[in-house]
Order: C-alpha cells, then sequence, then structure tokens
C-alpha cells in the first residue's frame, strides 16, 4: 500500500506538472522579449537546466534543514 505522502502528491500531481509548465512558460516569454532572434530550442535547454539546478538547490537547503 502507498504511503500517505505519495498518495497526496499524486492528488496534486496534475497541479504540479501545470505549475512547472507555467514557470517554463514565463521564462519563455522573457527570453522572447529580450533576445529578438532567439534560438528557442537552445533558449528551452537553458530554461530547463537552470531550473533543475535550482531544484537541486531547495533539494539541498531541505536536506540541511532537515538535519538540524
Amino acid at each position: 500500500m502507498a504511503k500517505i505522502e505519495e498518495l497526496e502528491l499524486d492528488a496534486h500531481r496534475k497541479q504540479l506538472n501545470s505549475d512547472v509548465t507555467a514557470l517554463v512558460e514565463k521564462y519563455r516569454s522573457i527570453f522572447e522579449w529580450d533576445v529578438p532572434d532567439i534560438d528557442q530550442r537552445y533558449a528551452d535547454r537553458l530554461i530547463i537546466a537552470a531550473i533543475r539546478k535550482a531544484l537541486d538547490g531547495v533539494e539541498n537547503t531541505l536536506a540541511e534543514s532537515a538535519k538540524q
């Protein structure tokens, strides 16, 4: 049987995906405003990489605070 935390996440997974997609779209728009002849594929890779790095930072921060 799934743990309660897994069930809770499953209940919110669709919203989580929607929120992440909205975050990517937010930064895609910013890139488009600031860079007229943008290479969208390259910009998308940069945005996704930056979000992954930010998630790693959040994960590390949470891990550190859990140790205290």
